[in-house]
């Protein structure tokens, strides 16, 4: 019996119907530009099953609409969801705030909290619930389950996860280090260890999630200790269109001398700042391009974005201690060889060290980039959070 995971975007849903078992996907697709007109010829959904691909062109009002039309590609490709005998639904969720750290069975009342959780998550959680609402209503009689970004950095010690402003003004406002990309951190370090022949709790790891989103985690014995991304996604590493770090005074400063308002900060910081904000590029596959012809802006991008890489790195060197293995993960740490090695140039002082032809090989798998016998193992794993989605929801629904 398979599993139905559904990622709901602000303007897109991800989904993937897999076997959690044996992680077999008999089906996966996205649909694109929710609420936006779509040019011509260009697919607002793309269906992928069997080695098939459907395509719907037209605009999607809006997601319930996106998810009918998914139901409906679903059907013609050989998989009717209503009566495919779903083990479960499974739903990514951004912010679970202290409310939630375990994967949860979805009821009104939990999709009644997860919405009163989008003062945290402005740009997520309210798309989230959507997505939720529309699957309760198109598969009423299966259960559905939410896993939450925010879960695995729920223990965080205090020391981390705790920042420097009044304390009655943080209890009463729910400010604290909360983390995301927690399931693609706990997946990933879950992978090292397998590669490694070790068990997780032996183990002391660094895990860098590099993608239009990117964030950093610490992990000792199999439990995150420190992570990037705090009370929102914005925090810690440069990011495709997300500032990370700054002087918090830069948010006043702007008000008072540009007299640019909350929201426009907000939008600034989370939508126009970052590898774009810099270079005027957010996809590092076109940063690379303009690189490579000389532009000195999307240079300086680059080294900004790994300057931050290589702090966040050094940072975590130090607060582990001991590390047993230094991990790349998500598009960009999956996909780009210059990042890795630059992100650990000169580091052989410290026991890490890149092989070159291991960095470049054109190979997909979970694999070590590191020399043969070196005192800190590098690898680069694909991440599967979907996989680790369904896995979640099967085991709570058992």
């Amino acid at each position: 019996m398979r599993v139905l995971v559904i990622n709901s975007g602000s303007s897109s849903i991800k989904y993937q119907l897999l076997d959690p078992d044996t992680g077999a996907v008999a089906a996966s697709g996205q649909v694109s530009r929710i609420g936006e007109p779509v040019a011509p010829g260009t697919p607002s959904v793309e269906h992928d099953s069997d080695g098939h691909t459907l395509e719907h062109h037209g605009a999607i009002k809006d997601h319930a609409a996106g998810l009918r039309v998914v139901f409906d590609l679903f059907a013609r490709s050989g998989h009717d969801l209503t009566a495919e005998g779903l083990r479960a639904v499974g739903h990514r969720v951004v912010h679970g705030g202290e409310v939630f750290y375990a994967p949860t069975l979805i009821t009104d009342a939990v999709v009644r909290s997860i919405d009163e959780l989008s003062a945290l998550a402005p740009l997520h959680n309210p798309a989230n619930v959507v997505g939720i609402e529309s699957a309760r209503a198109l598969l009423p009689g299966v259960p559905q389950v939410a896993v939450f970004d925010t879960a695995f950095f729920h223990g965080l010690p205090d020391a981390a996860k705790t920042y420097a402003i009044d304390a009655k003004v943080a209890a009463a406002h729910g400010i604290r280090r909360y983390g995301f990309h927690g399931t693609s951190h706990e997946y990933v370090s879950g992978r090292v260890a397998d590669v490694l022949g070790r068990k997780p709790e032996e183990l002391n790891q660094i895990v860098l999630h590099l993608g239009n989103g990117a964030s950093a985690s610490a992990i000792r014995a199999g439990r995150a200790v420190d992570t990037s991304m705090g009370l929102t996604p914005l925090e810690g590493l440069v990011m495709g269109t997300r500032s990370g770090d700054i002087d918090p005074g830069i948010i006043p400063h702007l008000m008072r001398t540009a007299g640019l308002g909350i929201d426009a900060i907000d939008d600034l910081l989370n939508r126009n700042s970052g590898i774009k904000g810099l270079s005027g590029v957010n996809d590092f596959r076109e940063l690379q391009g303009l690189i490579d012809s000389g532009d000195t802006a999307a240079r300086l991008a680059y080294d900004v974005y790994i300057h931050r890489l290589r702090h966040y790195i050094g940072a975590y060197l130090v607060e582990l201690g001991r590390v047993d293995a230094i991990t790349f993960t998500a598009g960009v740490g999956e996909n780009s060889p210059q990042v890795r090695a630059d992100a650990l140039a000169d580091l052989s002082g410290f026991g890490i060290t890149v092989d070159p032809d291991r960095n470049t090989a054109k190979d997909r798998a979970a694999r070590l980039i590191s020399p043969r016998g070196a005192q800190i193992p590098v690898l680069v794993v694909p991440t599967n959070e979907e996989l680790a989605i369904a896995r979640a929801a099967a085991a709570l629904v058992a």
